[in-house]
């Protein structure tokens, strides 16, 4: 089968599209032909090493939708030619935190495209548990592109313990999770307001509900204050470093700051007698386990959200795909059509 073959850990030159035996299901798992992949950081995180893929060549990608078109030993519930969306979450399934439903404590937990081959092929091989029916009528350039932004802002806006009526900054509108977790805290009932960069998706974030919009670069903190008159209850973050001193700032006496990403920095200065004195949270958050995936779909499904696909390109056109999104250009979703 054809795929874009990460060869190091370089950077997006890495990539090379090639030629790969086509996997086969083992045991519990089916392979899925893929009519839609969708890019996230992580693509670009793995091809620098941030963490280096298990074996080389490796295959990216965590997002993607297709129709399945083989089983292994054992797999029931699930048939030849059914259509599917990929849950990018993997885990044992029979450990204490999987059994409670909280996978991502898993020690086996494990993400596809990171950890094992991932959906930018013409098929991948997944564990039974994690193909999901597609939404009906959803088109597939918006079920390859959900899964992992709405469910892991899904469980952000948990994490943070949002609620109707408590007041929420999202950072950096525009990136695939910011966007989801600003579009699903106002499905929730929460008072939300976002931030950018760029003017255009500052003025999308208004035209799509947000109560006040704010330049990522600016003094936003003092300007959330002034606006509202308050400080945040939970702010959602996956910029980190850039923003970080005037996010928790952003926050009022008790509030939550979530973190799931660090696409400026992976490091930040805190500021202790500011988390004691105000009594803060700084919650961290990672993916998303089934609950939340089974959640985000039906979101999705039901109409409640709509996650915004910004371009559409053809399967060969990966790199320049992953130049727009390196780039920060894109608002929403980037995907990779078959």
């Amino acid at each position: 089968m054809r795929a874009w073959l990460l060869q190091g850990t370089t950077g997006p030159d890495a990539y090379e599209l090639g030629h790969v035996p086509t996997p086969e299901p083992g045991p519990g798992e089916v392979r899925v032909s893929l009519r839609a992949s969708a890019l996230n950081h992580l693509d670009l995180w793995v091809a620098r090493g941030m963490p280096a893929p298990p074996s080389l060549p490796h295959i990216t990608g965590a997002d993607g939708a297709g129709v399945v078109d083989a089983l292994g030993e054992g797999v029931r519930g699930i048939a030849i030619g059914d259509e599917v969306v990929i849950d990018p979450s993997t885990s044992c399934g029979v450990c204490e935190a999987c059994v409670v439903g909280d996978s991502p404590f898993c020690a086996s937990f494990e993400i596809i495209g990171e950890h094992r081959w991932g959906t930018h092929a013409e098929a991948v091989v997944i564990p039974s548990v994690n193909a999901v029916k597609r939404p009906p009528n959803l088109p597939w350039e918006e079920a390859g592109s959900f899964g992992l932004v709405t469910s892991s802002a899904i469980r952000m806006l948990r994490r943070g313990r949002v609620e109707p009526g408590c007041l929420v900054l999202v950072m950096g509108i525009g990136g695939g999770t910011a966007t989801a977790a600003f579009l699903l805290a106002r499905a929730m009932g929460a008072r939300v307001s976002v931030t950018s960069r760029s003017e255009a998706k500052r003025e999308w974030g208004l035209s799509n509900g947000a109560e006040a919009v704010f330049d990522s670069e600016g003094p936003f903190d003092e300007e959330f204050r002034e606006t509202h008159g308050a400080g945040a209850d939970v702010v959602i973050d996956n910029i980190g470093t850039a923003v970080f001193d005037r996010a928790l700032r952003s926050l009022a006496r008790g509030g939550r700051y979530v973190t799931n990403g660090s696409t400026t920095g992976r490091t930040v200065e805190l500021p202790l007698p500011l988390v004691f004195w105000r009594q803060l949270e700084v919650i961290g958050s990672s993916m998303n386990d089934a609950r939340e995936f089974a959640d985000a779909t039906a979101f999705i499904g039901g109409g409640a959200v709509s996650i915004p696909v910004d371009s559409v390109a053809p399967f060969d056109a990966f790199p320049q795909a992953l130049e727009r999104l390196a780039a920060g250009d894109q608002m929403g979703k980037i995907v990779l059509a078959r």
